[in-house]
């Protein structure tokens, strides 16, 4: 019959609802991967009537569906996080600024220098180059040296260099100026004010662009090349799988080639032309 609760008297009372817990090492339980049983281990459920049964085992098969799934999505969250944490980390100087003919381009160093004996790692390669003449950048300047490129700029007059030098203006400071800022310096003069403005533009734009390495090439094969090398890199962190060489267009062959020829000369042109 039905269950039944007596409570210091005749008085029955009739239980209608129930919830039951389960108290669990909270450490433990974290520690501890959910198995789920496959679908053929799932047990018969004969305690109730037979329609009972059935809604419970179609019911845990759901649970078992959903577990299932959620183990399978918790795991790719994870490889998903290892790659993007493989290509987040190392140092933003790292990342190189490619224009190549017109089209921009940004990569990892260390996926121009995969190949270690091509022409490609040879140009990217710090330790094998110094920074062109002798002229700092303009980050660099002291007050001194801002100084003198005021002073050499024609129709600035000369106590406005005196204004910088007394403010100990440095290269960093100077490409921070605004028309705001020279006012606030003592410049007060609006036609001087626009020269300066004029001139600090043209080091910020010369600045961005002593950043940007200029590529001579078809930008449809050397962007092939850069995805292949790109396509290694993530096999070496185990990502992907071993590339296949690139897939070109029968129009753009012989300039492919050409351009793999000169970056990886000799057997090195195997690796990417297969």
């Amino acid at each position: 019959g039905p269950a039944g609760l007596s409570v210091g008297s005749s008085t029955r009372y009739k239980i209608k609802e129930m919830e039951v817990y389960q108290v669990v090492d909270e450490c433990k339980h974290r520690k501890q991967r959910t198995q789920y049983p496959r679908k053929d281990e799932l047990l018969a459920i004969n305690r109730f009537s037979k329609e009972v049964n059935e809604a419970i085992v179609e019911r845990w098969k759901s649970l078992h569906a959903l577990g299932v799934k959620v183990s399978s999505l918790e795991e790719s969250f994870k490889d998903e996080e290892h790659f993007i944490e493989s290509l987040a980390t190392g140092n933003t100087k790292d990342i190189v600024l490619l224009n190549v003919s017109g089209t921009m381009m940004a990569t990892k160093r260390a996926t121009l220098m995969d190949a270690e004996d091509s022409m490609l790692a040879q140009q990217f390669d710090d330790s094998k180059w110094t920074v062109q003449g002798s002229f700092p950048s303009v980050k660099a300047w002291t007050p001194n040296e801002v100084v003198n490129w005021v002073k050499d700029i024609e129709g600035i007059p000369d106590e406005v260099g005196t204004l910088f030098l007394e403010n100990e203006i440095n290269g960093s400071e100077l490409l921070a100026l605004t028309a705001d800022g020279l006012k606030m310096l003592g410049v007060k003069r609006v036609g001087t004010i626009c020269l300066l403005s004029d001139e600090i533009g043209l080091l910020k734009k010369a600045a961005n662009e002593d950043k940007v390495t200029h590529i001579e090439h078809s930008p449809y094969c050397f962007g092939k090349i850069l995805e292949y090398l790109r396509l290694k890199q993530l096999h070496s962190v185990n990502l992907v799988k071993v590339p296949s060489p690139p897939s070109i267009r029968k129009s753009q062959e012989k300039s492919f080639e050409k351009v793999v020829d000169y970056y990886f000369p000799g057997d090195s042109s195997k690796l990417i032309l297969g």
